[in-house]
């Protein structure tokens, strides 16, 4: 297994803030970004969906904070990640971009790159950025004011010639670099319940010109990554910069149908209970207090849901199962296991724990909850945490953490397995995260705060002519709420 320690110390050797601006004509309350499932299909292998986890806890523990992106799919064996379509450029250019709530920058591939992918396994097809051939492009310089601001002062050697460049190494081995330039971005923007228009903003954002490892595979390839963590370079924190919108988001995966909703700006319907964020993490960690299983509260250590420097439970939407470190993976387990004593276990490519079960595991297995500060509970049914691979044999969607690493065995992360067919509200204004249980596939109510004005955001399940392994492409839409009047 990897160490996640040596993955953790991993570093950026030369980076950047992005800094965003949208330019001074309005663009009205709501954009959206078509947003489609990565994976689908129950024909997904099961050990290529595990190290695609894995690979995301090397990068989510690297000092970076790269690589969380959006979830899709809750069920382990259809293993969804979501992507976005945008624009970028004059004249605009189509890019697929990886949904990332945990990385801090939108880049994308550029022309002239080295070991970029030119082609996906995916069923897409990729483009290269090319900053000539976009008339709007700047470059940006290493002594201009977002560049110098991420190192407190100029950088060692600048020049006003020499361009801002980055270079982000994340914990699977794989990396990224380049330089940035500001273009256009194209975006949808709602201009009523369930319609929306074609709207242009100005970003910063990283030209990839040379990437390793994974990022340059054309198995999982896509154009680029979209940024959506809590530091001020990430999209939210771009958009909320320029006085557009407060740092409020939420996501709601649908299980069962495929796509979701995911909107930026205060949701107003239904509501939720919040539980406060952990302070001062890079990414979005809350308070876990207890563990009831059926109507039985575990007895656990009190200081196991303190997983030292990563205090507390992340919150990960992008990575599939939920991992537990083994003083709370074998007492679940143990305890779920408890009302079904014939059943026979058995493992099934040497990391799932699975079994034969004939009938509706929901009458058959208890309902765990998770209960966390602030009185907020988030309850995860029978079918949510078992993930069936063929008719009678289902596997546990929980992994003992105790067993990825030696520095990773106190990891407490919650994936899709739980967070989906459930509205997911991110409140980074007031470090708040709540959910609810919700039909996904509905929609959700997101409020102006300018005009008051109330607008309903719709889920979507769009196929598209583009197929990808077992299945063809799941849509959802990306709904950004803009909170402010804008100025002309």
């Amino acid at each position: 297994m990897m160490d996640l320690r040596r993955l953790a110390l991993v570093v950026v050797t030369v980076t950047a803030m992005v800094v965003g601006e949208f330019g001074s004509g309005c663009l009205g309350n709501v954009l959206t970004l078509n947003v489609k499932r990565k994976f689908a299909g129950r024909g997904k292998n099961l050990s290529a969906m595990r190290a695609h986890d894995m690979r995301r806890h090397g990068r989510l523990l690297s000092s970076i904070n790269v690589d969380l992106p959006l979830g899709g799919s809750g069920h382990p064996s259809e293993a969804g990640l979501y992507f976005a379509q945008i624009g970028l450029g004059n004249p605009s250019e189509d890019f697929y971009v990886q949904v990332d709530t945990g990385s801090d920058i939108l880049w994308v591939n550029c022309a002239g790159c080295d070991k970029c992918p030119t082609k996906s396994d995916l069923g897409l097809g990729l483009t290269l950025y090319d900053p000539k051939r976009s008339s709007t492009s700047r470059l940006i310089y290493c002594d201009q004011d977002f560049c110098t601001s991420t190192y407190d002062g100029p950088l060692p050697g600048c020049k006003p010639s020499l361009q801002c460049q980055y270079n982000v190494v994340y914990g699977d081995g794989s990396s990224t670099a380049g330089y940035f330039v500001k273009d256009d971005i194209q975006l949808e923007q709602v201009i009523g319940n369930l319609q929306s228009k074609s709207t242009n903003g100005t970003v910063v954002f990283g030209c990839g010109a040379r990437q390793s490892g994974e990022l340059g595979s054309s198995t999982e390839a896509l154009d680029g990554i979209l940024g959506f963590g809590q530091a001020n370079s990430s999209v939210i924190s771009q958009l909320a910069a320029s006085g557009k919108v407060k740092r409020m988001f939420a996501h709601c995966l649908d299980n069962d149908v495929g796509g979701g909703i995911f909107a930026i700006g205060e949701v107003v319907s239904p509501k939720v209970k919040t539980t406060p964020m952990v302070p001062n993490q890079a990414h979005y960690n809350v308070v876990m207090k207890e563990i009831e299983v059926g109507d039985t509260l575990l007895r656990l250590p009190s200081d196991v849901f303190d997983s030292g420097d990563q205090k507390g439970t992340i919150v990960d939407s992008g990575t599939t199962l939920a991992y537990l470190p083994s003083a709370i993976y074998e007492p679940l387990i143990a305890e779920i296991l408890s009302s079904q004593p014939d059943v026979k276990l058995h493992s099934l490519e040497d990391q799932f724990t699975c079994f034969q079960h004939m009938e509706n595991v929901d009458n058959g297995f208890p309902t765990v909850k998770f209960h966390f500060e602030g009185s907020l509970t988030l309850t995860i049914y029978p079918h949510e945490y078992l993930f069936q691979i063929r008719e009678d044999i289902w596997c546990f969607g929980w992994q003992n953490s105790g067993m990825q690493s030696k520095d990773g065995k106190d990891m407490i992360l919650l994936g899709d397995l739980v967070l989906s067919n459930k509205l997911v509200v991110y409140d980074v204004e007031n470090q708040t995260i709540g959910w609810t249980e919700y039909n996904c596939s509905s929609s959700i109510k997101v409020r102006d705060e300018s005009s008051g004005a109330v607008y309903s955001v719709g889920a979507h399940d769009i196929v598209s002519g583009s197929s990808l392994i077992g299945g063809s492409l799941t849509l959802f839409s990306m709904i950004i709420a803009l909170l402010h009047s804008c100025i002309a």
